[in-house]
């Protein structure tokens, strides 16, 4: 006679794996049958410096005994001087302190419409963005993306955006400005799109439109920030600055956080009484943040998460070498790295395959796998980590042959 099944109350919205972890250290999580696995997701760029870093614990401990919420209503110290290194180490003057990605992406939108609204230009409300754009699951930010599949069934789409511009073609860009544009909404590298990049010279080019048209750049670097790409921030690499900007995942290293960042202008709308939060900037989740920056910002860190992206980059060229009927193409900067995977190969397989290897990684679209392992990473486990993909390429050449498969 079988087992009953185990059922759950939580809502089933999840494809959860057959796995459950309930300890971890480092880049290595612990799952409740004792077996150990090897993190090359971290939570989806979560756990930015690995888990239960002692840093982040022993403030988590400290400022826990002491004070965990505050209102709002009154000023919060840890939270004042998390956003003043924030701006010291960024274009920003001011800073607004979210749970999450998608708050800080609301954030950042209303914040460009009231920009337009003090500035005389009520009018100007919709906000471009692009095909591949992830940006959150509220209503307002499902709009904004550029995934049809998490607008569904949820009425129609929140009215204000021009959604789907395709990435990295700048005369769409310009085809797309009209007199309601309020502001350009953009990934520097988006993420759940498939670890898909574009030049430079298209941000370049943005930046220009944007101060042309009197319009505002906002980058969501909820992903793509807190040191990711080897740079504290990826608008770094482009070589201009947007004038607000969303972040969240590693910035609470585990802990809910996040944040829009704004310079006084773009800013100059969002005045007492235009928005507001409960959690949002409260003091243990602060303190937390404050000990990620004391890593992150430390001497030679972002220089050390930009040459083990380099290593790992190459690496990962040796195993495509080996298996180019499996690896299609390599992707992204730092340790913000894509594998597209071979197109008759569903990236949910390999995902599996690397899964049953003890590793594990995040599928994204574009049939891409994501590796967003701790910045913390060490070459022994970049050398463990291409063991088990090894592994697993060679198990899914065997399962989906091809004329390219694995070479002797």
């Amino acid at each position: 006679m079988n087992a009953p099944q185990e059922t759950s109350s939580i809502l089933p919205t999840y494809a959860r794996a057959p796995v459950a972890f309930v300890r971890g250290e480092g880049a290595w999580l612990e799952a409740s049958d004792g077996k150990r696995f090897l993190d090359f997701g971290a939570g989806i760029a979560v756990a930015a410096l690995g888990h239960s870093h002692p840093h982040l614990v022993n403030t988590l401990i400290e400022q826990g005994q002491k004070l965990w919420h505050v209102s709002n209503l009154y000023k919060i110290p840890p939270a004042e001087e998390l956003a003043k290194r924030l701006c010291a180490a960024t274009f920003a003057d001011f800073v607004f302190f979210t749970n999450s990605g998608a708050e800080a992406c609301e954030g950042a939108i209303k914040t460009a419409r009231k920009y337009q609204f003090v500035s005389g230009h009520p009018e100007r409300v919709e906000i471009i963005t692009f095909d591949g754009a992830f940006h959150g699951r509220t209503l307002a930010t499902i709009a904004a993306g550029g995934n049809d599949k998490y607008i569904e069934g949820f009425a129609a789409p929140v009215d204000g955006f021009h959604r789907k511009t395709p990435f990295g073609d700048i005369e769409a860009v310009k085809a797309a400005i009209n007199e309601r544009t309020a502001a350009i909404m953009v990934e520097p590298i988006q993420g759940e799109g498939g670890i898909r990049t574009a030049p430079a010279s298209f941000f370049r080019a943005i930046r220009e439109l944007c101060d042309q048209h009197g319009l505002l750049l906002v980058f969501d670097e909820v992903q793509s920030g807190m040191g990711r790409t080897g740079k504290f921030f990826a608008y770094e690499h482009t070589g201009i600055e947007p004038d607000i900007m969303a972040v969240a995942k590693g910035i609470g290293g585990g802990f809910p956080l996040g944040a829009f960042l704004t310079t006084k202008e773009a800013g100059k709308g969002m005045v007492a009484g235009t928005h507001g939060t409960t959690y949002g900037g409260n003091p243990l989740a602060t303190s937390i943040g404050n000990a990620v920056l004391d890593i992150v910002l430390a001497d030679g860190f972002l220089g050390k998460v930009a040459r083990t992206g380099l290593v790992l980059k190459q690496r990962l060229a040796e195993l495509k070498d080996r298996y180019p009927g499996v690896i299609a193409e390599i992707r992204g900067e730092g340790l913000m790295i894509g594998l597209r995977i071979a197109e008759r190969i569903p990236n949910g397989d390999f995902t599996a395959a690397v899964r049953d290897q003890h590793m594990l990684i995040i599928p994204a679209g574009d049939n891409v796998i994501r590796m967003l392992p701790p910045l913390t990473i060490e070459e022994a486990e970049i050398n463990e980590a291409l063991a088990r993909l090894d592994k697993a390429c060679s198990a899914i050449a065997a399962k989906f042959p091809a004329d390219t498969g694995a070479k002797s």
